[in-house]
């Protein structure tokens, strides 16, 4: 089954293919200034073009469905639904929180924690075992300050994400490993999207909407009235 993983959740515009579990194409960029809206149809033509198929034998298309950037999440999410209503194929999407421990697994770290940069102090976030990669705790948005992840102290934890670098700077935490060079990636997509195929766990492509977490806050424009 050849399927078509899209991530844009983060700084990281990320694009791949796979045959079932095995990678055929993975084309990826993280830029400061969010490059989403202009890079990821090139990208998908780039990968398709990697990975030796054309567009009409995708059978599935999976998505980083968030939480992260809203304008990313927005692009991703419209371009994903445009392929499957075009290619007639389903929709499967993933947290995109997942992407970023898959790497790590099984690695000696008690627990994982992905810290993806938000606001001044604030992180999206979750708490993975370390080994199965479940999730201890439910994905929210989190102001960090000292005492945060101070109940686990005592246990071997890696934080790892873009919001690694800041958490460094104020946690308490002796055993802690800080990684702040990862992003979310379509690359690890992949075993969460087969199980859910496997699990027939297809999304209503009408209805879907990102995993926001929270509401956008932009510009309000003023009204002549104002």
């Amino acid at each position: 089954m050849k399927i078509l993983y899209i991530e844009t959740s983060s700084k990281n515009c990320s694009v791949a293919i796979s045959d079932n579990e095995k990678l055929l194409c993975v084309c990826e960029e993280v830029s400061e200034n969010y490059k989403q809206s202009e890079s990821l149809h090139t990208f998908v033509e780039w990968a398709l073009e990697g990975a030796g198929i054309s567009m009409k034998e995708i059978e599935a298309v999976s998505l980083g469905k968030g939480p992260g950037s809203y304008t990313g999440l927005r692009i991703g999410a419209s371009s994903a639904k445009g392929f499957c209503y075009g290619l007639k194929v389903p929709l499967i999407a993933v947290n995109s929180l997942e992407t970023v421990i898959e790497p790590f697994l099984d690695q000696n770290y008690d627990f994982i924690v992905p810290l993806i940069d938000a606001r001044r102090m604030e992180v999206y976030t979750a708490v993975y075992d370390g080994k199965t990669g479940n999730m201890i705790s439910e994905t929210e948005a989190k102001i960090l300050d000292e005492t945060s992840f101070q109940e686990f102290k005592d246990r071997k934890i890696l934080f790892v994400g873009d919001g690694a670098k800041k958490a460094q700077e104020i946690l308490q935490l002796p055993n802690a490993v800080f990684n702040d060079s990862i992003y979310p990636s379509a690359q690890y997509l992949i075993k969460k999207t087969l199980e859910k195929i496997d699990k027939k766990e297809f999304e209503d492509i009408a209805y879907f909407e990102p995993f926001y977490l929270k509401d956008f806050h932009g510009v309000k424009k003023k009204n002549s009235s104002d």
